[in-house]
């Protein structure tokens, strides 16, 4: 193994380890970090050395060491294995004193430098970070519960953190440099991704990661966090399996994404789907699902798929249900059609304040297609495609709520009417800070009920009753 591991070149003859006895006693390691905290260089080797800066050179050193064909095929305890006595004998001649734990600390973050994302990796690894926000190589937020915390991660310079940037991107065939310095990309676990950098981003790189759960979050499980009540989830289960088209509203971050993989949970499995994304981030559980992915123009302007290039073209791929990650420009004429011609039960995200601001901003878009078509002809394509709007909304507390479920019935003259189903009324806040509130359903019986239960779907009644806190 040793051998493939270096390079075949002269200077490549490995470095043989440090001795492992030494004569002056190391100090007691401090004691174990918290798992949840990222990863904190020691404060006393800080006030030696730079050791982020070490830590660069000395993956430097180690690239021209290395056989980099070989690095795929090696597991992560195989890495530090060879990498630790390469890391002693550098330190070793560097003159820096680093004790065994520091040692093992700067291991690991060589084999994510080479492997994964630098000093981010640990940030990815940690499931309770929902969102990782690089302001600059010198400062990165992360949010936990809803809330953002400065870390003490930091890359050495800009260049660096360049360098991870255009990894990311790389690895899903996106580019980003001054003539193309915006970027949408996605990570290997569908979390998403988006990069600025200058001319645009006066500071340097600004990097924005919205994490993905390894396991994609159920309903029950949003549920178990008050997300929404159990009758709410059992009206919008019966809906999805029913064939009920269903449009998800809300802000940036009201975790739109998350409950549009939730419900497609209950799409039976025998259905074939197709899903549209400008970077695939669904994790749809069901065997036959085909993922269209946008791709961006080459240097010369050419070759850019759009999402409205993919939604016609999805209709002549047999789906059962269409299912657009968002809807934000002309593709939403062709998703209307989509949904009015055979294909029910699709779903689509949209970013709005509440269910009105949502009607509106489809409106909207569908004119964005450039199709003569008054707003009247609009407004009946949309009143006769979409039977449910999902309204969620991230509250001051941080806490992501379902705060609407209106159902769509139909134009009375040019107006599309609507009717809430159930809601999320707010009662006040406690001694914490947060937000508290009750659902409660507004006693309309949706009128796609009777459509369902012919499908032997049947919803408890009781979830339609005003009196009962759900």
């Amino acid at each position: 193994m040793v051998g493939r591991f270096f390079r075949s070149s002269g200077d490549a003859t490995p470095v043989a380890p440090a001795p492992e006895a030494q004569s002056t006693p190391q100090p007691a390691p401090p004691p174990a970090p918290d798992p949840r905290a990222p990863l904190v260089l020691p404060a006393e080797a800080m006030a030696e050395v730079d050791l982020v800066s070490e830590r660069v050179n000395l993956h430097r050193f180690l690239l021209d060491k290395i056989n980099l064909a070989v690095l795929d095929t090696l597991e992560p305890a195989q890495l530090h294995d060879e990498l630790r006595p390469m890391v002693r004998d550098y330190l070793k001649n560097q003159n820096v004193a680093l004790n065994a734990r520091e040692v093992d600390n700067l291991v690991s973050d060589l084999a994510d430098e080479m492997l994964g994302l630098g000093p981010i990796e640990p940030l990815l690894k940690d499931d309770s970070i929902a969102d990782i926000l690089i302001v600059g190589p010198k400062t990165v937020y992360v949010e936990r519960n809803g809330k953002l915390a400065l870390t003490d991660v930091r890359f050495k310079d800009e260049r660096h953190l360049l360098r991870i940037v255009n990894k990311i991107v790389a690895s899903v065939g996106r580019r980003i440099d001054e003539s193309s310095p915006l970027v949408d990309a996605r990570l290997a676990d569908g979390s998403r991704v988006n990069a600025a950098i200058r001319p645009i981003a006066v500071d340097g790189p600004q990097v924005s990661i919205r994490k993905f759960s390894r396991r994609p979050f159920s309903l029950s499980t949003l549920v178990a966090k008050n997300a929404l009540p159990e009758s709410m989830a059992q009206l919008l289960a019966a809906a999805v399996e029913g064939k009920v088209s269903m449009l998800i509203s809300g802000g940036t971050g009201s975790g739109k994404t998350t409950m549009l993989n939730a419900l497609s949970g209950f799409i039976p499995h025998e259905e074939r789907l197709v899903t549209i994304e400008d970077a695939a981030e669904l994790q749809l559980q069901q065997k036959h699902v085909v993922r269209l992915e946008t791709r961006p123009p080459t240097l010369e302007g050419k070759g850019e798929i759009t999402q409205r290039d993919l939604v016609k073209n999805a209709l002549r791929m047999r789906p059962d249900r269409i299912i657009i990650g968002e809807v934000r420009g002309g593709e939403a004429f062709d998703m209307l059609q989509a949904m009015n011609t055979g294909h029910e039960g699709s779903m689509s995200t949209i970013h709005a304040n509440n269910t009105r601001d949502a009607l509106s901003r489809l409106e909207q878009m569908v004119g964005m297609a450039g199709m003569p078509m008054s707003q009247l002809s609009i407004r009946a394509q949309i009143a006769s495609a979409i039977h449910v709007i999902l309204q969620l909304n991230r509250l001051r507390d941080g806490t992501r709520r379902v705060t609407a479920i209106s159902e769509l019935t139909g134009l009375e003259g040019d107006v599309v009417q609507i009717q809430d189903i159930m809601r999320f009324n707010r009662l006040g806040v406690d001694d914490q800070g947060r937000i508290q509130g009750e659902f409660r359903a507004t006693g309309i019986r949706p009128r796609f009920l009777a459509e369902i239960s012919t499908i032997g779907l049947k919803v408890d009644a009781r979830v339609f009753d005003p009196t009962i806190k759900h």
